[in-house]
């Protein structure tokens, strides 16, 4: 049983990943879709892009690791829908942050626009991933009662 746990650590790892990607592409492809037809430059409205465009993402994400990477665990209550709310809140809010931090320093080096946002987009989808993993794993479907049966069985 100790083998099984070692690797479901892993393995959902890769699956919460390969899912990941997918969000990625909703994520920046719906940011640059509203870029292409409202540009701006306005920290408002790049504000509002992003946090519809990682909302997306996260409602993706929430619709596929509920069904494969935390199929054990996902129970569908109103508990695990509200903490992936929260936890969906927390990783916006560490998006955003991180989203205008590295536009504000991309745009002291004069980066052009295109490439400043899509850098920022990135770094920021990777660093809101890594929160999101972890507080989904260990917070939203946490394997609180199948834990306790499976060290019994």
């Amino acid at each position: 049983m100790a083998q099984n746990k070692q690797k479901r650590g892993p393995m959902q790892f890769l699956q919460f990943g390969v899912i990941g990607f997918a969000n990625a592409a909703i994520d920046i492809g719906t940011l640059n879709l509203l870029l292409l037809l409202f540009h701006t430059d306005a920290k408002g409205l790049l504000l509002l892009y992003n946090t519809i465009a990682y909302t997306l993402a996260v409602a993706n994400s929430y619709y596929w690791n509920v069904i494969i990477t935390f199929k054990r665990s996902a129970e569908g209550s109103n508990r695990q829908r509200i903490l992936f709310i929260v936890q969906g809140l927390v990783s916006l809010g560490v998006n955003n942050l991180i989203f205008l931090g590295v536009n504000e320093l991309l745009q002291l080096i004069g980066i052009n626009n295109w490439l400043q946002y899509n850098v920022a987009k990135g770094m920021a989808m990777f660093l809101s991933f890594l929160a999101s993993f972890f507080m989904v794993k260990y917070v939203v479907f946490r394997d609180y009662g199948k834990r306790y049966i499976d060290e019994k069985n």
